[in-house]
């Protein structure tokens, strides 16, 4: 078992969740129910997936609970290129939000590779 709250990915993944927030207050109230609930509710899913698999007693658990985290990451790229086209971000927020996202994955990816699973 992994304690959560000391991997520096979950860190990242709460304060990132933070800003997706931030960002998303100034969609449009038509979008309530739609990209800002996707977003938000993809971007908990990040650090909650992270929290719920360090929970689990083998790597090759946690290492599925990586991939679904991984799966929110992607979910949520494409969602803020949607918002982008739709004139709900800014080109200059879409790069910030997708920097910081792209480390999140590049961070996922390597701690994900460092699991030990072995299979019999």
């Amino acid at each position: 078992m992994h304690r959560f709250k000391e991997l520096e990915i979950w860190k990242r993944s709460r304060l990132f969740c933070s800003e997706v927030y931030k960002l998303t207050s100034n969609f449009p109230e038509s979008e309530k129910f739609g990209l800002t609930n996707q977003l938000r509710r993809a971007s908990v899913s990040i650090a909650s997936n992270i929290a719920e698999g360090s929970s689990r007693k083998s790597n090759k658990d946690f290492s599925r609970f990586l991939e679904i985290t991984l799966g929110s990451c992607y979910e949520i790229e494409t969602q803020l290129l949607i918002s982008f086209d739709l004139k709900f971000i800014t080109e200059l927020e879409l790069q910030e939000i997708s920097k910081e996202l792209d480390e999140i994955i590049k961070m996922i990816s390597k701690f994900k590779s460092t699991l030990k699973i072995y299979q019999f």
